[in-house]
């Protein structure tokens, strides 16, 4: 058993990846396996196929895509990390049509959690190009990091020429009322997670609504976390320099949805 590199799910050659080391437009989902299972699939497979169509003109058939994860996951332990990440094999800097079709590949690693938190965020003026799409050769969101560890805090939150708090670097925004889940209102990557906290607080008959947060709206608000494949909530205590209170029942309910979502074989 052992971690793996594939494309289109056969080992990559190191002739295979040369090209990709210096190529910067491609699109990934990223994945914790465990027990050979997978929370969100279908969150996961829509977000590849609606990524390939807006940067490529064609996807991928689920079917093909589920059967390259297999190969990968049967490479490896029943725990670990997966990244899928789709290409063209034309290139970047190229004007190639749906006639190319996309390639994929598949990166497995240990599995991860996450850092325990809570954090403190830097507060940063940044909106990504093409926000609804898990893009590569974002230089800006480790910049970002960088930058926000040298100033003494853990990580980065992004804030729209609007005002409004979007995401974090690798991060979704939620935060908490007292009673209900606010998700931040504001051009920005939709999470698997965020997408399987959303549907399972719907059916577990948690309150939660959109809206448009500010650094001046954080006084008023009872606590705050980020989200991402890791982990469906770690705390945050502070952005910029607003402090937010400990939301315990804000994480176990973030954590009690994520637990309802079925994990499905891939």
């Amino acid at each position: 058993m052992s971690f793996v590199v594939q494309r289109n799910g056969v080992a990559a050659t190191a002739e295979e990846l040369a090209p990709l080391a210096f190529a910067g437009y491609a699109h990934f989902t990223a994945l914790q396996v465990r027990d050979g299972r997978v929370r969100g699939l279908d969150l996961h497979l829509e977000r590849l196929r609606s990524a390939s169509l807006e940067m490529f003109g064609r996807a991928l058939p689920d079917d093909r895509v589920r059967a390259y994860l297999r190969t990968a996951l049967r490479a490896g332990p029943a725990d670990l990390s997966l990244i899928a990440t789709v290409y063209s094999p034309a290139g970047e800097f190229t004007v190639a049509g749906p006639e190319v079709e996309p390639e994929l590949l598949v990166r497995t690693a240990p599995a991860a959690t996450g850092p325990e938190g809570p954090l403190a965020l830097a507060a940063v003026e940044h909106e990504r190009e093409l926000p609804a799409v898990k893009h590569v050769g974002e230089v800006a969101k480790t910049y970002r990091l960088r930058q926000a560890v040298e100033q003494g805090y853990d990580d980065a939150a992004f804030v729209d020429r609007r005002g409004r708090l979007s995401e974090a670097t690798i991060w979704n925004l939620a935060f908490w009322d007292g009673s209900s889940v606010v998700w931040p209102a504001a051009d920005m990557l939709t999470g698997t997670t965020m997408g399987i906290i959303r549907r399972q607080l719907e059916h577990l008959g948690v309150p939660q609504r959109t809206e448009e947060v500010s650094l001046d709206d954080l006084p008023a608000l009872a606590g705050a976390v980020v989200m991402n494949s890791w982990t469906p909530g770690i705390p945050v205590h502070r952005i910029g320099s607003v402090p937010l209170p400990d939301a315990p029942l804000f994480l176990k309910q973030l954590h009690r949805a994520y637990e309802a979502e079925p994990s499905l074989p891939v």
